[in-house]
C-alpha cells in the first residue's frame, strides 16, 4: 500500500467519524482511537487502522516535508544566484547616459558609464603582521546601489619584485566587472623619480597618467593617446583631494580619499577613495548616495578618459598611501 493510497482510506475513516459525532474530527482524534484500541481500531466503514499503516503514513508524511524544504531551499538560491549573477544598472548623470565612441568604450560602459564610484582597496594581512607585501585587491561599487559591487581591481606582479621594489615594483592590474568578465587592464611599469601608468583595452593603449616630480606638490599629467587632457595639482601632505582640471582650469572629475577611521589609517592601507565624474540623476540618490556631494565640472569625461582617471586613483593608492613594513607601524608616503 502506498501512502496516496493509505491517505485516501485515512481520509474516509475521519469522514465516517465525522458524521456519527456530528462535528469535525482531527488528526490527533485519530490517533487517540488507534491508542485506545491497541494494535488495531475497526470504523463503521470496515477500514483496519493499525499501526503499520500509521508508520506508512507517518514517513510518508515525514517525506513530503523534506521535499518541500528542499524545494524551499532551491527557490530560495535560485533567487540569491540570480540577484548575485545581474549587473547592478548604471546610475545615470544628470546630463543624460554617456554614449559610447569606439568598441573599446562600449566594453568599458557598463562600469565606467557611473556619476559616482567608490574604489576599496582589501585589507593585506601579511603586509599588516609582517611586513610581506602582497597583490593589491580593490572592489568598486556604485553608491546608489551599494549592495553588490560592480566591479574589481586585481593586481598581478612578481612576488620577488614585490618585495624588493615596493611600491616601485611594476605589474598589471585587471579591472573587471562585478560578474569577473575583464573590461580593461591598467599596466605601470618599474619606475625610479616619476611614475607612469597606462590604461589598455583589449591591448590597445588609450591612455597615460605621467606623474610630475615636485618637492611637495602632487602632480599628474593626464592624456588620452598623445593628447592632454587634465592635470592634477595638489597641495601635497595631508591633502587628500585630487581635482582633474582642463587646460582653462575648469574641472572635469575629483577624486577624494575617505577617512576610514582611526584604526583603519593607523595600522592598515586598506584606502577608499570615490571617484566624482559629475553631478548624479536626483531620483537615483538614495542611502549611501545622498551623502555624496555633488561636482558640478564644465563637461562629461568621455569613457576612454573615465578609464585614465581610474588608473590615477590606482596610481595615487600606490605612490602616497601605501604602507612600507609591518609590525603595525604605519608609514605613508607624503612626497619625495
Amino acid at each position: 500500500m502506498n501512502w496516496r493510497s493509505s491517505w485516501l482510506s485515512l481520509t474516509k475513516v475521519y469522514k465516517a467519524a465525522a458524521a456519527d459525532s456530528k462535528c469535525g474530527s482531527s488528526l490527533r482524534s485519530g490517533l487517540a482511537l488507534s491508542r485506545k484500541f491497541g494494535d488495531k481500531a475497526k470504523a463503521d466503514t470496515g477500514f483496519d487502522l493499525n499501526r503499520d499503516f500509521l508508520v506508512q503514513l507517518w514517513m510518508a508524511d515525514k517525506e513530503m516535508e523534506q521535499f518541500r524544504r528542499k524545494s524551499r531551499r532551491r527557490a530560495v538560491e535560485q533567487d540569491e544566484n540570480s540577484v548575485v549573477g545581474k549587473q547592478p544598472p548604471v546610475s545615470q548623470s544628470i546630463s543624460g547616459y554617456l554614449k559610447p565612441e569606439s568598441p573599446e568604450e562600449v566594453q568599458v560602459m557598463p562600469l565606467l558609464a557611473r556619476s559616482n564610484m567608490l574604489v576599496t582597496r582589501d585589507i593585506e594581512w601579511a603586509n599588516l603582521v609582517l611586513g610581506f607585501e602582497q597583490e593589491n585587491r580593490y572592489a568598486i561599487v556604485d553608491v546608489c546601489y551599494p549592495q553588490s559591487p560592480v566591479g574589481f581591481i586585481r593586481e598581478e606582479s612578481h612576488v620577488i619584485m614585490r618585495q624588493l621594489l615596493r611600491q616601485r615594483r611594476p605589474f598589471v592590474a585587471r579591472v573587471t566587472d562585478g560578474m569577473g568578465n575583464e573590461l580593461f587592464r591598467v599596466r605601470r611599469p618599474f619606475w625610479w623619480i616619476n611614475s607612469s601608468i597606462y590604461a589598455e583595452i583589449n591591448g590597445k593603449e588609450v591612455g597615460v597618467v605621467h606623474r610630475r616630480w615636485h618637492l611637495w606638490r602632487r602632480i599628474y599629467d593626464l592624456y588620452l593617446g598623445n593628447k592632454q587632457f587634465a592635470v592634477v595639482e595638489n597641495p601635497g601632505f595631508w591633502h587628500w583631494t585630487f581635482t582633474l582640471k582642463d587646460i582653462d582650469g575648469g574641472v572635469l572629475a575629483e577624486i577624494d580619499r575617505d577617512w576610514r577611521g582611526f584604526g583603519f589609517e593607523l595600522f592598515t592601507d586598506a584606502g577608499q577613495y570615490v571617484i566624482r565624474f559629475g553631478s548624479s540623476d536626483p531620483s537615483s540618490k538614495i542611502g549611501l548616495a545622498s551623502q555624496i556631494e555633488e561636482l558640478e565640472v564644465v563637461r562629461p569625461l568621455t569613457l576612454s578618459e573615465r578609464a585614465v582617471t581610474l588608473a590615477l586613483a590606482i596610481s595615487l593608492d600606490n605612490d602616497y598611501f601605501s604602507r612600507h613594513g609591518g609590525w603595525g607601524i604605519p608609514y605613508f608616503d607624503v612626497g619625495e
